[in-house]
């Protein structure tokens, strides 16, 4: 982006069913060269993309048969009541190896260490991931103009002190607890008996982007 206008496009996650008789090597190559290039935009800079075709491999068993179980509603009122941005993948029904559910933990835990730090006064922060890939394909950080530091090296600072792979995430939030039955009323934010809300990080942070973390 440039600002708010998108300029480039770095990354495209595709995971598709297949017959059992297509290799990952034919469903790669037909899904890259029939399906995405005819549809690049010609006003975006198209010309070093990262494509990830069903990074998991074979996909010939799915819907139902594949992946069922419940997921939960109710996303806005769970997390910030349209204050924040919001991914679109509930929490509830969901175990910490989702990251529609753990790396959105981890989002609030970083944003909140950031702000705790000193190092910006509001903060807003994005995680992508795709399908087997263990580390996010992208971390984007808006402090609407209120960062000490430029919002580029807030996210170096992002990935060089927070785990963000799945198992990172679950180990370092300890999420393997059971508590999530708690969540089910009052929300998943802003209540400090859950691990995510912690600002334990905001003294590191600081030391590392050379200034003073506020206090309290």
């Amino acid at each position: 982006y440039d600002g708010d206008k998108p300029v480039r496009i770095d990354t495209i996650v595709v995971s598709t069913q297949h017959a059992p008789h297509v290799s990952n090597e034919e469903i790669q190559q037909y899904i890259v060269e029939k399906i995405i290039k005819p549809e690049l935009p010609t006003d975006l800079d198209t010309s070093n993309i990262t494509y990830h075709i069903n990074p998991t491999g074979r996909f010939v068993v799915g819907g139902p048969h594949g992946d069922a179980g419940l997921t939960g509603r109710k996303i806005i009122v769970d997390t910030y009541g349209g204050w924040g941005r919001h991914g679109g993948g509930a929490f509830s029904g969901k175990d910490p190896t989702k990251v529609d559910r753990s790396a959105a933990y981890m989002a609030r835990y970083v944003a909140k260490n950031i702000v705790a730090a000193g190092l910006a006064d509001r903060c807003e922060v994005q995680l992508a991931y795709a399908i087997g890939v263990t580390e996010p394909v992208s971390v984007h950080v808006d402090t609407a103009g209120s960062g000490k530091v430029d919002d580029e090296r807030l996210c170096e600072l992002i990935r060089e002190n927070f785990p963000l792979t799945p198992r990172g995430i679950i180990e370092h939030l300890d999420l393997r607890r059971p508590i999530f039955r708690r969540t089910a009323a009052g929300g998943h934010f802003g209540r400090d008996e859950f691990p995510w809300e912690k600002t334990d990080k905001a003294t590191a942070l600081a030391d590392a982007a050379g200034t003073a973390a506020a206090a309290g």
